[in-house]
Parts: structure tokens; sequence; C-alpha cells
């Protein structure tokens, strides 16, 4: 476990899950939660009064809420705030709303199953880069992928699949500064946050400093985001 100091909002309206959620994060020493409500528009309004602060590292947000989508609650509130990191915790295991969630923001989704033992170590695992899922909807996601990927080497040509296969290269024509295309290759190539660190030689917190920059300057609101579109312009090899 991290020895990171990591805030997190919790929009839950079910008492007995919202109950469970809390404490299972009150478990870990090193997470404080410092907001959480049961309805989409507390947790807007909230976020809002949080621009120019500091916002919380990670929201862990329900889909099914009473007053508005979890989803829009996603998208609102990762443009408020691109720096945190959002996991959904649902019931809705379609690849509908796993696919709208992530193309809002989220970076993470789990399913509820009554056992919130491992969630602590999940919210550690997305605020350090990665990206918690439920099994069935890593496999929904690793079968998406799959199929997207065979339909691509079936309409390119032989000699356009070998130069996906080829290794990033940046051309930012400027728009980026040489630490946040650093950050931008080692992201198209799947490294945490915590991994970037280490290899650049410098804190979470200054990564996440060239994630915004790099988000602002993209217009994205996510990690996945930011390499499509770092590719669709030519900085990133597509």
């Amino acid at each position: 476990m991290s020895s990171l100091h990591i805030t997190v909002a919790l929009v839950e309206d079910e008492p007995a899950t919202h109950a469970r959620l809390l404490k299972a994060l009150s478990s870990d020493a090193t997470i404080e939660v410092v907001f959480a409500t049961n309805a989409a528009k507390p947790m807007l309004q909230w976020m809002v009064s949080k621009m120019g602060e500091s916002p919380p590292s990670v929201l862990l947000v329900d889909l099914g809420l009473p007053d508005q989508s979890g989803l829009e609650v996603i998208r609102l509130c990762k443009a408020m705030h691109p720096t945190t990191e959002i996991m959904v915790i649902t019931m809705f295991g379609d690849e509908a709303n796993m696919i709208r969630a992530f193309e809002a923001g989220a970076s993470g989704y789990l399913l509820k199953d009554g056992n919130e033992s491992e969630l602590a170590e999940h919210v550690h695992t997305l605020h350090g880069g990665g990206s918690p899922m439920s099994p069935i909807i890593a496999r929904q996601l690793l079968s998406r992928m799959g199929t997207a990927n065979k339909i691509a080497s079936q309409a390119v040509p032989q000699q356009v699949a070998s130069q996906l296969m080829m290794p990033a290269k940046l051309n930012s024509d400027g728009l980026l500064t040489e630490r946040e295309e650093q950050v931008l290759q080692f992201l198209s190539r799947g490294y945490s946050y915590g991994e970037l660190a280490k290899q650049m030689g410098v804190t979470i917190n200054t990564i996440q400093t060239h994630i915004r920059g790099l988000y602002a300057k993209l217009e994205v609101h996510s990690k996945s985001q930011a390499v499509f579109q770092a590719r669709q312009r030519g900085f990133l090899d597509k």
C-alpha cells in the first residue's frame, strides 16, 4: 500500500451499500473520505465549490442515482477537475454503460458484489494510475478490443499494419513541453503515475501537474482520451 494521503469523494444512493463503502474506506489510514452524498446534485455542487482548491484525489460514483445519471456526474466532474481519478461502483455490468463511463472520463469500473474488502486497494491502484475493473468488465473490454483489432487487421494493408506496431514518435510542433511529451509517450505505453514518476525521477504530484497540462492542451478529460487525441493529431503514431 502507498503511504500517500488519498482524498476520496463518494456518491452512492443505496444506504446499506453507502455504509459498507465508507466502512471499507475507513479501514485504510491513508485514505480520507472528504465528502459523501447519496445524489448527483450535492456532489456536483460540492465539486463546483472546490474549483480553485485542491480537488479530491479519487471520486467513487454509482451510475443509477435518483436525480441524475452517474455518467453525467463523471463527465462534469472530470471537466471541472481533470486530475481527479474516477471509478464507477455499480450494478450495471452491461457493455453500453461500461463504454459510456470510460468515454465520460472514468478509469475504473467495479460491480457491486457485497464484498468491499479490496476497495481500499482498488483506490490505491486507481490513484497510482491503474484501472481497477471487475473480472467480467475486464473480459468484456478485452473482447471488444479483440474484435476491433481483428477488424482492423483485415481492413488495412500489411505495410500499414506493420507501421501500427512501431514505437511512438512524438511530433507536437511545439504545443507540448518536452516533459509533457515524455509523459504522453509513457502514457501511451500503459505506465501508471507511480511508474512515470520513477522513470522521470520526479514526484507523483509533478506528474499530475504535467497530466493537467496535457489534458488542457489536448482538450480531454482522461488518459485514454489523451492518447487517442495525441494519435489523431499526429503527436503519436497511430
